[in-house]
Order: structure tokens, then C-alpha cells, then sequence
């Protein structure tokens, strides 16, 4: 049975009835824009079908009751009026956002009810966001408050740099509250302006899942976010989303080396994000995929966040014939991988690729092919 009508079976079973609301938030894929989101910059993400889903149904008191399909049928419970850390892992996300949403005034209601998902967990695909913003939107729905996906997306952002603390920019938490079925987004990471740039005709999207993973608060995601931040000081500027690509090159052999080479890539990746969006809306399978490979060399040799693992899936994406262009994606040091191929030759990419990546490293990879999913939203009322 899948995701959600086993959610569904999984409540009736705990609770003896169908559930009032079953609510969806998607993981997220990443064409292009990598650390660009937390530097002001642009990205231009697309939800993924895989998502995180809850089936719940209101309470009478305040209390939060909720079960974690995925986690062994964890149970946790806390109150809306008593909302503290209690190192939960993935109830942290649910309770930060619960935290998040009343300090920013808005009213919630208890509810209690059955969370699963099909994203994977630690692989950059932004499992934790599409659990904030399921609960977000399940909050929204019982509480009659207007889905704005900008503010929810703020929220699920404060959630993470707050709550949770890591880091990390708006990207995920928007285009997880934000997306358009059928496109990808372009989205001003500064001014929250989302432009719809759809795949071009005849290709797919393929995530490539090396099977390697990383904790994105336990890597060195923040050190490199101090290190933009350094290299924005040294310009005189609040981020490196004000410094033009030609004052930097002007200016940069008087930054020191790490610095410099995390600006480099936020420049040049801002760039080529900016490119990417327009060969997309111009149907340019090709150019897209260029972007997307020099992306690439980008974060490996500038940014530093790549591994030999996520480097040889690159690889081998980059080889096969049906493949415009590959790329690592996500916050890095793990995880997946993500590739433009044409449509009619994704399965036979699938296929070739990961049996090449098991001869190469071991490991079992898992790779599939997607199409741009809408956001978050409501799937079942009564």
C-alpha cells in the first residue's frame, strides 16, 4: 500500500476512525543555486513528487499528539503551551514549528494524529523542510489561517536557524510551500519573487542518491556560511548578493584564500542560475545541462562540498549519452545527486548509472526519475 492511504489505514488503526485532514509538504530537488539562498542569491529549485504526510484530526485541549510511522511508531507528545527542546530528532521539527508559528502570533489549535514520508531522510533533498511545512500547513488548515507561503516558509526557516540551529537559508522551506506542478522555480532569495521556468520538452529530472549521508548541523554547513559571511565583510557589504562579479575579480587577491573561494562560487553560481532559468524558458536542453556541469566543478573545487562518491556519480552521469548535464545537489558533503536527461532514455540512465556506481564504490544507489510536484496542500477534508 502507498503513501498516503497506508497514512490513512495507519490512523484508523490508532484511532478507530478516518482522519478530519491529510495534509502533504514535498521534498525538493535542486537544478541549480547551490548556498546561494542564505547569500541573498537566487535558486531555482522544483519539488519532487516524494513527500511528508500527516493524517490528524483536531483535539479539545492543546496538547499535540503525533505518531512517526517512520521511526518505529515513535509517539510524542507535548503541549502548545509548554513547547521546550527535549532533543526529539524528528519531533523537533514539529515542535519548532509549532514554537515558530505562535511566536509569530498566529493562534493553534491541538490536534493529534500519524506522520510518514517517502523523502529520504539525510540524503539533500529536504526531508526536515517538507516535515515543517506538512506541519505548517496542517496548523493553517485547523486554525482557519490563510496558507501565505512566503511567511510559512519564514517560519520553517526560523524553525531551522532557531530551533533546530543550522544555518540555512529560505530555498527549501519555500519551494517545499511554493511550487507550481509542472515547473520549476527561479526565486529571488532577497525579495521572495518565485518565476516559473519549466523543464525543457523531452527531458526528465533524475536524482541520484550516492547512499551516502551527512547531518547538515553537524557538518561544516555553518562554517562555510561564516565564511560567505567573511568574504561579504571584506566588501562592505551586508552579502555577497551586492558584490558584482567584476569587483570581485578586481578586488579578491586581497581577500584571504577560503573566503575567496566560497565568494567565487556564490558569484559565478548566482550567474549561472540566472542562465540556467533563461535556457530553460528557452526550451535549451544543452545549455542547461552546461550550467549544470560547471556548477559542479564549482562546488568541488571552490565551495569544497562535494565527495569522491557524490564526484564519481557526477561522473557517470556525465557520460551517458542520454544525459544534458549532472550535478550534486543539496547542502553537501552527501548525499544525492541530480541529473537533466531526455525523457524517452531516463530508465536506461537509471539503470546503466547506478550498476556503474555499485562496480565503482560498492555502495547500492537509489535513482529516481521526477517531474516538478506542486506544494504544500491539503489532500483530504472532512
Amino acid at each position: 500500500m502507498k503513501l498516503p492511504q497506508s497514512l490513512v489505514e495507519a490512523f484508523r488503526q490508532r484511532y478507530g476512525e478516518a482522519p478530519a485532514l491529510v495534509v502533504r509538504a514535498p521534498g525538493r530537488v535542486n537544478l541549480i543555486g547551490e548556498h546561494t539562498d542564505y547569500n541573498d542569491g537566487f535558486v531555482l529549485p522544483m519539488a519532487i513528487e516524494r513527500a511528508a504526510y500527516i493524517a490528524l484530526r483536531p483535539r479539545q485541549d492543546s496538547y499535540i499528539v503525533i505518531q512517526a510511522l517512520d521511526f518505529e511508531g515513535e509517539v510524542v507528545e507535548f503541549a502548545l503551551d509548554d513547547i521546550r527542546k527535549r532533543e526529539l530528532e524528528w519531533a523537533e521539527y514539529v515542535q519548532g514549528m509549532a514554537w515558530a508559528l505562535q511566536e509569530a502570533g498566529f493562534t493553534l489549535r491541538g490536534w493529534e494524529g500519524v506522520v510518514a514520508g517517502d523523502v529520504p531522510i539525510g540524503a539533500g533533498l529536504s526531508s526536515s523542510a517538507a516535515l515543517e511545512m506538512a506541519t505548517a500547513r496542517a496548523f493553517a488548515a485547523l486554525g482557519d489561517i490563510p496558507w501565505d507561503a512566503p511567511v510559512m516558509a519564514k517560519l520553517g526557516q526560523r524553525t531551522e536557524n532557531v530551533w533546530i540551529g543550522v544555518k540555512t537559508g529560505i530555498m527549501d522551506q519555500m519551494i517545499s510551500a511554493a511550487a507550481v506542478e509542472g515547473s520549476a522555480l527561479l526565486i529571488d532569495c532577497r525579495h521572495l519573487t518565485l518565476t516559473p521556468a519549466p523543464l525543457p520538452s523531452g527531458t526528465a529530472v533524475v536524482i541520484l542518491d550516492t547512499a551516502t549521508r551527512r547531518e547538515l548541523a553537524e557538518s561544516k554547513y555553518n562554517e562555510r556560511r561564516a565564511q560567505c559571511e567573511a568574504a561579504a565583510h571584506f566588501f562592505g557589504v551586508e552579502t555577497l548578493r551586492d558584490v558584482s562579479l567584476s569587483e570581485f575579480f578586481t578586488r579578491a587577491e586581497h581577500l584571504d584564500e577560503l573566503p575567496r573561494k566560497r565568494a567565487r562560487h556564490v558569484l559565478t553560481e548566482n550567474a549561472r542560475t540566472l542562465q540556467a532559468a533563461a535556457a530553460m524558458r528557452a526550451g535549451d536542453a544543452h545549455e542547461l545541462g552546461r550550467l549544470m556541469d560547471a556548477s559542479h566543478i564549482s562546488m568541488r573545487d571552490d565551495f569544497e562540498i562535494t565527495r569522491w562518491e557524490i564526484d564519481k556519480m557526477v561522473e557517470l552521469a556525465q557520460a551517458h549519452p542520454a544525459c544534458f548535464g549532472a550535478r550534486m545537489t543539496g547542502g553537501g558533503f552527501g548525499g544525492c545527486c541530480v541529473a537533466l536527461v531526455r525523457a524517452d532514455g531516463a530508465e536506461a540512465f537509471a539503470e546503466s548509472v547506478a550498476r556503474e556506481y555499485t562496480a565503482a564504490t560498492s555502495l547500492t544507489p537509489a535513482l529516481y526519475i521526477s517531474q516538478p510536484s506542486a506544494g504544500a496542500n491539503v489532500l483530504q477534508s472532512t
